[in-house]
């Protein structure tokens, strides 16, 4: 089994939100990380980042959203052109995680028409509540004539042990992150944004676009839990993790 690492896009996002002493016009580049997953029973991509139209007008697919975070790639940074890079089609990829309904995060969902869209009941709730627009949920991003598996509490995806996804609310009320077994690079959680960056899960101190503080401190808690037990924690836009982790023809096994 083996573990590439690919581009969903770049954003830049008032640095205020993820560390409150921060001046208010500090800013923060952040990368959108997503996984390939290469199992024998199929291949299983874990989020989908941004839509490619983003890069060019974001306004017109997000809305208002552009107002906090903005779009800094180019339109050929996304995870399309990702995996294209290493040979695969939209229509190789079997299974879709998403760990939470965020449109950096499922923005391009509508192309794996051939795949199965994993995502948490509790997520799938909160994304198609009333007025979810000011919450962050885009319907466009994630209601398509796709099949949708929802599902509680934890689901290992291959039945192996190899790809278990996990609940970790706090930032969203259905977050999920993927804990992926390999040979010989061991435990890998990809946490998304469960833990954004490094420092908030080091400092205790969940950042302002949580949905709930409580439920971020026991996923953080559960996170250090876990990366003691010998576990690589990855996170979701984690620039410095991101400019040292393996990516596209590279990968973990």
């Amino acid at each position: 089994m083996k573990l590439h690492f690919l581009s969903g896009g770049q954003l830049e996002i008032r640095k205020s939100i993820y560390f409150a002493d921060a001046d208010r016009d500090d800013m923060l580049e952040l990368p959108v990380a997503c996984g390939l997953v290469r199992h024998a029973q199929g291949n299983l991509l874990f989020d989908t980042g941004c839509h490619p139209s983003v890069a060019e007008n974001a306004e017109v697919r997000w809305g208002g959203l552009t107002k906090f975070m903005r779009p800094t790639m180019d339109a050929n940074d996304n995870v399309l052109s990702s995996l294209d890079a290493l040979g695969f089609a939209p229509t190789d990829i079997d299974c879709v995680v998403c760990s939470h309904l965020h449109p950096d995060h499922c923005g391009c969902n509508e192309y794996f028409t051939n795949a199965t869209i994993l995502v948490s009941r509790e997520e799938l709730k909160a994304a198609r509540a009333t007025d979810t627009i000011k919450h962050g949920y885009y319907a466009a991003d994630f209601e398509h004539p796709i099949p949708i598996d929802e599902f509680d509490g934890e689901r290992d995806v291959f039945g192996d042990g190899r790809v278990v996804l996990k609940p970790l609310p706090g930032h969203t009320p259905g977050s999920i992150g993927a804990m992926v077994a390999l040979d010989k690079s061991g435990l890998m959680f990809l946490t998304s944004d469960a833990v954004s960056i490094r420092q908030n899960l080091d400092d205790d101190a969940p950042p302002r676009n949580t949905w709930c503080r409580d439920a971020a401190f026991r996923t953080f808690a559960e996170v250090r839990d876990v990366e003691q037990s010998g576990a690589t924690i990855v996170c979701g836009h984690d620039i410095a993790q991101w400019n040292s982790l393996k990516k596209g023809e590279e990968f973990y096994d």
